[in-house]
């Protein structure tokens, strides 16, 4: 049994440019960052940044540039793939490894969208989400104790 996949949430690092490729469909390659963070030896916390490198085609490709901006969270599952070529300066090997998106799902955004004076320079549909407003003495708390024997597990 084989099995090619990988699952990241991490933060979008740059704005989100939607290409086409010849054949007409859509392309999106953007980064992701991630964070690991552990102490060192000597006690010290250590943090360290993982770039990772994302492909998606077609209608999702067009949806996550469409929905997604610079500094919001995302989860990408997908599956890995290494891209080989030859530089034409130096005639090196060169390589690069991606993941290609199976699936993705929406994190928090990054600080200031949904502000309605936020401004985050890209092309990029920016989708707030207004909280309702209660007063604090709209709100009815329940007086009663909780029972143990009403609890079903």
């Amino acid at each position: 049994m084989n099995i090619n996949k990988a699952i990241i949430i991490g933060r979008i690092t740059q704005d989100l440019e939607l290409k086409a490729m010849p054949n007409g469909n859509s392309v999106l390659n953007f980064s992701v960052a991630t964070n690991y963070g552990y102490k060192s030896a000597d006690g010290n916390k250590v943090e360290e940044t993982e770039f990772h490198n994302i492909v998606s085609f077609g209608k999702q490709a067009e949806n996550i540039a469409k929905y997604f901006v610079k500094g919001q969270e995302i989860y990408v599952e997908g599956r890995l793939k290494t891209q080989s070529w030859e530089d034409k300066e130096t005639g090196k090997k060169m390589y690069r490894t991606e993941i290609v998106v199976n699936q993705f799902e929406f994190g928090a955004k990054p600080n200031g969208a949904g502000n309605p004076n936020y401004n985050n320079n890209s092309n990029s549909q920016n989708i707030t989400e207004e909280k309702p407003k209660v007063a604090d003495n709209q709100i009815e708390y329940p007086t009663d104790d909780i029972d143990p024997e009403d609890i079903p597990f």
